[in-house]
C-alpha cells in the first residue's frame, strides 16, 4: 500500500484465506458451551450466477465430487438460486460431521478459484440452531436459527441471527454475544456494516 493509499484512507482488499474455515469445528465448541447453539449439519456457498458452459461444467464437477463422498449418509449436494438471482451449492451432513461440511464448504470454494470464478463467489455459511430450543429465560424459542458466515472477499467472519417466524428481523443481541464469545476463535468481520442478512439462505 502506498503513502496516497494511506493519506486518502483506502486499504488493500483482504486477499481470500479459505483455510479459515477450517477454525469452525472448534468454534462451534465454543459456541455450544457459552450459548447453547450446535451444527445443523447444512451449509452452502453463495455466488454470484453465470451463464456459460465453463460455469456449468465447473459446478457439475463439483456436485459430482461431493456427492461420491462414500462417507456421505445426507441428501446430495443441490444447486439452488434464491429470489435475488444468487446461486447457492447447498450440503446437508449428520450434526456431528461439521468437520465433513466444512471439508465440502472449502472444495467448492477451491474448485471455483482454480477455474477462474473466484470473482464471484460472495460468501460461505453453516448452520447451528439452540440445542433445546429455549431462551435463557426458559421460554420455548422453537429453535433459533444461527449461521456464521465466512465473506470469501473480506476473509472475515460474523453471525446471522433471523427472528424465528418474524418476517426479515433479526436478533440483532444474539449476534453481539455470538461475535464477543467467538473473537478468539474466528477472524470476525470488524465492520458491523458488512454484516449482510442472508434472509432466507438455503443451508440455514
Amino acid at each position: 500500500m502506498g503513502l496516497l493509499d494511506i493519506l486518502l484512507g483506502r486499504t488493500k482488499p483482504v486477499a481470500p484465506d479459505l483455510d479459515r474455515l477450517f477454525a469452525l469445528p472448534s468454534a462451534a465448541v465454543t459456541l455450544e458451551a457459552a450459548t447453547g447453539f450446535t451444527p445443523t449439519g447444512r451449509g452452502a456457498v453463495c455466488f454470484a450466477t453465470v451463464e456459460g458452459a465453463a460455469f456449468e461444467q465447473t459446478h457439475h464437477e463439483v456436485q459430482a465430487l461431493l456427492d461420491a463422498d462414500t462417507d456421505r449418509t445426507g441428501p446430495p449436494v443441490r444447486l439452488l438460486r434464491d429470489e435475488h438471482g444468487y446461486s447457492w451449492l447447498v450440503s446437508h451432513r449428520s450434526p456431528d460431521e461439521l468437520s465433513l461440511l466444512v471439508n465440502d464448504l472449502h472444495a467448492v470454494n477451491s474448485a471455483m478459484e482454480v477455474n477462474g470464478f473466484g470473482p464471484q463467489l460472495l460468501c460461505s455459511l453453516a448452520g447451528f440452531a439452540d440445542a433445546d430450543g429455549r431462551d435463557a429465560g426458559g421460554r420455548d424459542t422453537g429453535g433459533r436459527p444461527l449461521a456464521l458466515v465466512y465473506l470469501y472477499k473480506r476473509g472475515t467472519f460474523y453471525p446471522f441471527a433471523p427472528l424465528p417466524g418474524q418476517e426479515q428481523r433479526r436478533d440483532n443481541a444474539l449476534e453481539l454475544q455470538v461475535k464477543a464469545v467467538l473473537e478468539d476463535d474466528l477472524r470476525l468481520e470488524p465492520d458491523l456494516s458488512r454484516w449482510f442478512p442472508v434472509w432466507g439462505a438455503p443451508g440455514l
